[in-house]
């Protein structure tokens, strides 16, 4: 009897292993397949059994959350949704993350192991804590000059804070508001339908994730290529640029929009953008130098991330040498968002040194402790600093004396450069309005901003549109903001 009892016990003993082991395969190496198997709504059910952390610009929330009375406790909402949506994104119960509210999931959910009170806590009690906080380097007063400069028109702007890096302001319009895709129901995929079928893509954030011909802005990159190439000794010289310019190889004639191209120096080319110039500058520089230079100004870079991912800008390798001439200018295949403009303007403002872009000041929990903050970082030496004083003096040359002189303040000193990109077929689009600047107060040591403006404006007159004109006069206010901080 003694030799059955035994025999069950073993056997009851051998079962209890097998139900553990089981218990730990499934707990251990099939939890987050089961967490992620879209069947599974326990998940999606504790995602929102709490308040959402909140993304602040200064020391206010521009989120929140509030109760729903349903199965998914909590939906998310926003203050000043269009002015901020190209910063935070929207977080939607149906349609997910974008933006900060993607890149910072994990605080603002509660999962961040930045979070917890000891190290693992979260990976032994696959659990969560209250939602963190996140505060973004945004100035309001920065971030509404330029939303309002913009007037709804499709564009986007880009500002930095030169020596560190920090994102200021970025805006992107038409926008939208991310609380109509909070929730769940009806309304919501209406809203969705609605914005993602809009001729305007209200939905895209063309501060980051949109690239356009950069025109005439790029010619500061290749001024830069140019003097730190030596190919420039003296950009008060005359050079050796006919005008009209033939592009190398070809029988196509460059014309020049301004007077006095014939012949111009680098600095009088960049006063009143003299396309020739600077088409035959970036050929006497050469692909490989021009290539370099862009480089190092941040083209071609493809992870940068701020921390939402940013699009790539481009500036291609493999070219002839007349679409080198094209590209030089800013036309041909050579592509920039707002923000990598922006870069341009602060690595000339930083006398050469550009720094990381960053839009996420510090991480806190849920009380206010900062448990991470984000520093300041080299991206990259763009340009030797005197290559970056001789660029500060022609582009305050062109607010001062040549195309930019929308963009002047009283009593401040002002570089900038205006841009008209041609695109389309055969040019036939309308030209996009660009300007690019920095500012320095006369008692500060250090420039205050570098901006970037790109406007297509599809209701205004061809002949009307300019970077000058159209551009600069938002740039200004901009500017303005940001010394009055």
């Amino acid at each position: 009897m003694i030799r059955y009892i035994r025999r069950a016990a073993a056997l009851c003993l051998l079962l209890l292993v097998a139900l553990l082991v089981n218990a730990a395969r499934v707990q251990l190496f099939e939890a987050d397949e089961l967490d992620d198997n879209p069947a599974n709504r326990r998940t999606t059910i504790a995602r929102y059994d709490q308040p959402r952390g909140n993304i602040l610009v200064g020391d206010r929330a521009v989120t929140g959350s509030k109760e729903t009375g349903e199965q998914l406790s909590f939906e998310r909402t926003y203050r000043h949704g269009p002015l901020y949506a190209p910063v935070t994104g929207y977080a939607s119960q149906t349609y997910g993350t974008t933006l900060l509210e993607n890149a910072e999931d994990g605080v603002l959910s509660g999962t961040d192991s930045l979070l917890a009170p000891l190290p693992f806590w979260n990976e032994f009690t696959r659990g969560r804590q209250p939602g963190g906080n996140v505060v973004t380097t945004v100035k309001e007063s920065m971030q509404r000059a330029a939303y309002a400069g913009l007037s709804g028109r499709r564009g986007a702007v880009a500002a930095l804070e030169p020596s560190t890096g920090r994102i200021l302001a970025l805006v992107s319009t038409p926008s939208y508001d991310p609380e109509r895709l909070s929730g769940t129901g009806p309304a919501v995929t209406e809203a969705w339908t609605r914005l993602n079928a809009a001729k305007s893509l209200p939905m895209l954030n063309r501060a980051i994730r949109q690239t356009y011909p950069p025109g005439s802005t790029f010619k500061i990159v290749t001024a830069a290529a140019a003097l730190d190439a030596r190919v420039v000794k003296d950009p008060d010289a005359a050079t050796d640029t006919p005008s009209p310019y033939v592009l190398p190889n070809t029988r196509t004639v460059l014309p020049d929009e301004a007077r006095g191209c014939e012949k111009a120096s680098l600095a009088d080319a960049i006063r009143v953008s003299c396309n020739t110039v600077m088409a035959h500058l970036g050929v006497e520089v050469g692909l490989e130098g021009m290539a370099e230079t862009a480089g190092h100004f941040g083209f071609n870079e493809r992870g940068l991330r701020i921390p939402s991912g940013v699009a790539r800008s481009n500036f291609d390798t493999d070219m002839s040498q007349d679409q080198l001439a094209l590209s030089s200018i800013g036309q041909f295949n050579t592509t920039a968002t707002p923000l990598q403009m922006a870069m341009v303007a602060a690595a000339v403002a930083n006398g050469g040194d550009l720094r990381y872009p960053y839009l996420v000041d510090r991480v806190t929990a849920a009380d206010g402790d900062t448990v991470q903050q984000q520093g300041s970082r080299s991206l990259d030496r763009a340009m030797s600093p005197s290559t970056a004083v001789q660029l500060q003096r022609m582009m305050v040359d062109v607010v001062e004396n040549g195309t930019g002189s929308n963009a002047a303040i009283d009593g401040v000193t002002v570089g900038g450069k205006t841009g008209t990109a041609q695109h389309g077929v055969d040019n036939s689009g309308l030209p996009y309005a660009w300007f690019i600047s920095w500012a320095q107060a006369p008692d500060s040591g250090r420039p205050a901003v570098a901006v970037a403006v790109v406007v297509e404006d599809a209701a205004a007159d061809r002949g009307d549109i300019s970077g000058g004109g159209s551009a600069a006069p938002i740039a200004r206010a901009v500017m303005e903001a940001a010394l009055e901080e």
